[in-house]
């Protein structure tokens, strides 16, 4: 099931809620100092102060889920700009910002787009001590692009990120009023065909603080495969806990000691339990290195995944309590379990990583298939499985097929090499 936060995700600068002066700034940037559809300007490009036009980049800050990705999302489709995303796991290192992006910073873009537009997520969540290199190349990148590099940050007033701020436009979203959430989670009743009540559309907004896609996880989690939602089915929603990092929430789990510590995270905005299998399932043979102990967090794990499934196959979403206490609760209170040090580093899942590194290669490689179904008039499943290959076999046959399919394409060479290189 598609996410609620990304099935409604605002997809132009009208469907964006209030926000209406971060709106206003960064078109203004754009427009000033890129090429912008003329109507689009003429809407939102309402500032022309000197400092705008002069920013090498654009850091947009705010607490989470008020908007900031979606806000460039938003932009990119609104302007027909390729939106290159980066997130905390792309840009750790200097290597692995040049492997991700490298040369597409300064060339155009492929089929169709008018421009690229980068976007470095988190920017804040950089450790300069761990994270080589990653923040002077992004200061770099930006000195050199030719394309707009727009940034977020929960905390752009870091010391060090003053580097990044010198050298940008910093502009603030705000926490959305509860007026707006309500309005915002009464559309999605709407389209969902769900009746609920003003009560418990006002506690889920009122529970979430000001961070929208909190308040829309809550309510898929409680509303998912109802026809009507009211403020009893909503009492387990209390008061928000703070936004944290994959990290703190796997920290909170195996330092749990009591069932209530468990459950409570699943409560939390920043809770992902898709994601939470993959770090839980990397990390648990590193917290217990007894194999006994790590055996049974593992099978209470795999439990859970069982239910899951069982969740997605028959859509009986009221059962997703009982598999986020078996997932939690199940891997902190396990009989045997070590005291943990004060400080202990947990690992990165190396598969999510694995898929971080391969996301541009992929998403090349489905463009060129795209357009070589388009020039031949075939499907792409017969591009991917056949015509794939047999460009493969050619090329290394003769390099000379790489020039000619480069020009045929109107792609780089580069482009071409990389993905026909075999």
């Amino acid at each position: 099931m598609l996410p609620w936060v990304e099935k409604y995700r605002p997809r132009t600068f009208r469907d964006v809620v209030d926000q209406e002066e971060a709106k206003y700034a960064l078109a203004s940037w754009i427009c000033a100092r890129f090429k912008a559809p003329e109507q689009f300007c003429k809407a939102w490009a309402k500032s022309k102060d000197k400092k705008v036009s002069e920013a090498r980049a654009v850091l947009l800050a705010g607490p989470p889920g008020v908007g900031k990705t979606t806000l460039v999302h938003a932009l990119a489709n609104e302007i027909n700009y390729e939106l290159v995303e980066l997130n905390a796991s792309d840009v750790r290192t200097a290597g692995r910002i040049k492997e991700v992006v490298g040369r597409g910073l300064r060339e155009g873009s492929l089929f169709g787009y008018a421009g690229r537009l980068v976007l470095f997520d988190e920017v804040d969540g950089l450790n300069p001590k761990e994270d080589l290199g990653g923040l002077d190349s992004i200061i770099d990148l930006i000195e050199t692009a030719r394309v707009p590099i727009v940034m977020t940050a929960n905390n752009p007033w870091d010391q060090r990120l003053r580097p990044l701020r010198d050298i940008s436009l910093v502009v603030s979203l705000r926490r959305l009023a509860e007026d707006d959430a309500v309005e915002v989670l009464r559309r999605i009743c709407g389209s969902e065909k769900i009746k609920c009540e003003e009560d418990a559309l006002r506690a889920l907004a009122r529970s979430s603080d000001g961070d929208l896609r909190a308040a829309i996880n809550d309510l898929q989690l409680f509303a998912g495969g109802k026809n009507v939602l009211t403020v009893d089915d909503i009492k387990r929603v209390g008061e928000r806990n703070p936004q944290l990092s994959m990290f703190e929430v796997l920290d909170r789990v195996f330092r749990a000691n009591w069932f209530d510590d468990a459950r409570s995270i699943s409560f939390m905005p920043s809770f992902d339990w898709e994601q939470f299998f993959a770090w839980a399932s990397e990390n648990i043979p590193k917290v217990y290195r007894d194999p006994s102990v790590a055996a049974t967090a593992l099978d209470r794990l795999s439990k859970a995944d069982i239910v899951l499934a069982r969740i997605k196959k028959t859509g009986e979403w009221e059962l997703m309590p009982y598999m986020t206490e078996i997932m939690l609760a199940g891997v902190a209170l396990v009989p045997g379990k070590p005291r943990l040090p004060r400080f202990f580093r947990y690992q990165f899942p190396q598969r999510i990583l694995m898929l971080a590194r391969s996301r541009e290669a992929r998403r090349r490689r489905e463009l060129i298939v795209q357009r070589l179904s388009q020039e031949l008039h075939v499907s792409t499943g017969y591009v991917s499985s056949e015509l794939l290959n047999v460009l493969l076999f050619l090329s290394k046959k003769d390099e000379r097929i790489l020039d000619k399919i480069s020009r045929y394409l109107s792609i780089s060479m580069t482009d071409i090499k990389t993905l026909f290189s075999g």
